[in-house]
């Protein structure tokens, strides 16, 4: 069987579903779509849009402030579980992950979080802490021991947006931002971590160290028409599911966000 995934940032699903963009989902062949930054709660979604003809809705949507973070998937594919967040009461509420389980394996969708705003001093200048690093790394420890819990059970993939740039292949400027949340090295580190644990990042799997290739562009100084960008959108799988990669890509010719699909074909 030729599973296809995909993953998309809309940065806000009623307003990428009200634009011609959002054809592509009409469109896509995919049996799984993973969507991060939906911004939603089903309840304020037309009918068509919380349970679209032909798929299974499922979401997770943030609690402690309305229109900001969430995360759904759409499948073709009934999953035997699903599960809404991490385990831990302190990285609950913002509707940062959805975990299906289907037979093959364990099924990740993850809205990572940003480092925020950089912190200033008493005089206003840029001290290099970011307000929320701690908790981005703390929810990234805590999604470690989650995902290795539950991959003695049967392989894990991952995809979503994780707001890293893992090395300095993965943006276009990365000398310009070594000291910018997304590209620090303890960040970096982070992903060192993981891909050591035995977590394959699929799209350097199939298309090697090659240049140029990016998921998020800012919407600042035409940064996607000059393809300034940063590739922080991944399909992660344990090594287990490595030898089942078929294909990764990212669909850069999709508009409609600030950041375009990332895909993943599995032959299980």
């Amino acid at each position: 069987m030729l599973l296809k995934l995909v993953s998309w940032n809309v940065n806000g699903l009623r307003a990428v579903a009200g634009k011609e963009a959002w054809d592509w989902f009409r469109r896509t062949d995919a049996q799984v779509v993973a969507l991060q930054e939906t911004k939603a709660h089903p309840d304020q979604l037309d009918e068509d849009l919380r349970r679209p003809e032909g798929w299974e809705a499922h979401w997770a949507s943030s609690t402690v402030k309305k229109g900001y973070s969430g995360v759904a998937v759409f499948s073709r594919l009934a999953p035997q579980r699903v599960s809404v967040e991490l385990p831990q009461p302190e990285f609950q509420g913002e509707g940062r992950l959805l975990h299906l389980e289907f037979p093959h394996f364990h099924f990740f969708n993850g809205y990572f979080p940003n480092g925020g705003a950089e912190e200033l001093d008493e005089n206003g200048k840029p001290t290099g802490r970011f307000k929320r690093l701690p908790y981005k790394m703390g929810f990234f420890e805590a999604f470690f021991a989650y995902a290795e819990a539950c991959r003695k059970s049967k392989p894990i993939v991952v995809c979503g947006d994780f707001n890293i740039a893992h090395k300095a292949v993965d943006l276009a400027r990365p000398k310009q931002n070594v000291k910018c949340t997304g590209f620090l090295p303890e960040e970096r580190a982070v992903l060192d971590r993981f891909t050591a644990m035995g977590y394959v990042d699929t799209f350097r799997q199939v298309h090697g160290e090659e240049p140029g290739h990016y998921s998020w562009w800012s919407y600042k100084s035409r940064a996607r028409e000059k393809n300034v960008g940063w590739r922080i959108d991944y399909f992660f799988v344990s090594q287990e599911l490595a030898p089942a990669v078929r294909d990764a890509w990212i669909e850069d010719a999709v508009y409609g966000s600030d950041h375009c699909p990332v895909g993943l074909s599995l032959d299980l």
